[in-house]
């Protein structure tokens, strides 16, 4: 003990409890995905869906990891790129390409450089923070994925993932995070009301038109397999986001305890006015629809959490749900989005909700919510909510609606050309088995664990169907679920 007391565990700018925090908040955003979205796509969607559903959100976790660490953190939070201009829009909208994998990036004190003097330093590593903000950049392409589930080409999907982070994500999280053009008019979103929900709510709308409508019997029987699931990962996603805007103060202060409480807040006032919603227009509260109104509140506090006091989550709770709800059962029926197969409703639960979010941001954002405290004669951070600040949140939210369709049309078109973007007919007719060899609820006994021989197996080689019972006696006695 005597040598190690010349070390130190840290340096001097780190501090323990923020890094605990930022690596938890992480994890608990990281959880959302997988496999909070994993397993509520595979329990939303038809039963010879759902492998595909599970293996599209991991493969598009594991591809966005990969990006991001190569060259994407860089682009949406490092040093701007002034390859078309030194300054205005185009001198501020993306940052230079580069690695974060060397010994610096990882253990050097956390920074981007845009924001270095609009806040305290940060007291954790840069590997905490390019973490925190990894989890934000996989989850976004995972709820686009919402929109055109059972029917996408995996191949197509593992290549437009890498390309979509690239070329639109980051961009977004620079411009309005990593300090570019609009943060720096004032344009705020505190932990991703535009930069993830709305961008995947009109990304997926786009795409959901691009690849064409799913088969006509998956959009008339569109019955979940496992409504356990379903709920298993709503409830992740509710709790998880307790570290999707709570971590984002970065420190573990008083701002990100009103993050927390707020998110929470709005939430189950927007589940209970969509279940009053139900009742009000004649319909039996659904676990579905419940978990739509759920979705709702949790997106539309996201770019105000830290923002609004508790009277300001309860009122965006209110009006999102209500809006959301109008939305997706009568406007849905009006030209284009009746055209539009969006299999989950991804344009109404994350694009509506993060739209209807942003803008009551910039009415209703209290600067006596303090996100840093002032020292001597700084002042303390706040966002002041009125007519200056609504004008930039609509003004932001109109460019990642136009930006965001527009260059997801033009990926998608590029993916085209080298990998259908949609599968065969034949692979839609089957589904996971085409697709993937396997399926979620095996129908043949012996790949339940019946070894040869034995009499569940010599039951099920004998083309017993579905509805048949195994002899008696034969281990198991249960006949795995059907579609």
């Amino acid at each position: 003990m005597a040598i190690l007391a010349g070390y130190l565990p840290y340096p001097h700018w780190l501090n323990a409890g923020d890094n605990a925090w930022q690596l938890t908040a992480a994890t608990l955003v990281g959880l959302m995905s997988v496999p909070g979205l994993v397993v509520l796509y595979g329990g939303v969607m038809q039963k010879r869906w759902s492998v595909n559903s599970m293996m599209l959100t991991f493969g598009a976790f594991a591809a966005v990891l990969i990006v991001w660490v190569l060259w994407g953190f860089d682009m949406g939070f490092g040093n701007p790129w002034h390859g078309f201009s030194s300054s205005g829009f185009f001198g501020n909208f993306i940052g230079q390409p580069g690695n974060v994998l060397d010994h610096v990036a990882e253990q050097a004190q956390a920074n981007i450089p845009l924001l270095s003097s609009a806040g305290p330093a940060f007291r954790f590593p840069q590997s905490s923070l390019v973490y925190f903000q990894f989890v934000f950049a996989a989850i976004t392409p995972i709820l686009m994925l919402g929109s055109v589930l059972g029917r996408i080409n995996f191949k197509a999907w593992m290549l437009f993932v890498p390309l979509w982070t690239t070329c639109v994500y980051t961009i977004n999280a620079f411009l309005i995070w990593g300090g570019g053009w609009w943060a720096q008019h004032g344009a705020v979103d505190y932990s991703g009301g535009y930069v993830i929900h709305l961008s995947a709510g009109v990304s997926g709308f786009v795409a959901a038109a691009v690849i064409g409508p799913r088969l006509a019997r998956d959009r008339e029987i569109d019955a979940p397999n496992n409504l356990l699931m379903v709920a298993a990962g709503a409830g992740l996603l509710w709790l998880g986001w307790n570290g999707f805007n709570g971590g984002d103060p970065y420190f573990a202060g008083a701002d990100a305890a009103a993050a927390v409480l707020n998110t929470n807040l709005c939430t189950a006032v927007a589940f209970i006015v969509w279940v009053c919603w139900d009742y009000f227009t004649g319909r039996k509260p659904s676990l579905l629809g419940s978990v739509n109104g759920m979705i709702v509140g949790l997106v539309a506090i996201t770019p105000a959490a830290g923002f609004v006091n508790g009277f300001g989550a309860i009122i965006i709770g209110v009006v999102s749900s209500s809006i959301v709800y109008l939305a997706y059962n009568y406007l849905s029926r009006l030209w284009p989005f009746r055209k539009v197969d969006d299999t989950l409703g991804v344009v109404y639960t994350h694009g509506f909700a993060g739209l209807a979010g942003g803008l009551l941001t910039g009415l209703l954002a209290d600067s006596n919510m303090l996100v840093y405290l002032g020292v001597g004669k700084t002042s303390s951070f706040s966002v002041l909510g009125g007519w200056h600040l609504l004008k930039w949140q609509a003004i932001a939210a109109l460019w990642v609606i136009l930006f965001s369709g527009a260059a997801t049309f033009v990926l998608l078109k590029l993916v085209g050309f080298i990998i259908p973007l949609r599968m065969s007919e034949q692979d839609m007719e089957a589904g996971d088995l085409a697709v993937h060899g396997h399926e979620v609820y095996p129908s043949d006994v012996p790949s339940l664990g019946y070894p040869a021989g034995m009499p569940g197996f010599a039951f099920a080689t004998a083309g017993a169907g579905p509805g048949s019972e195994p002899p008696t006696g034969a281990p198991g006695g249960q006949v795995a679920p059907q579609e």
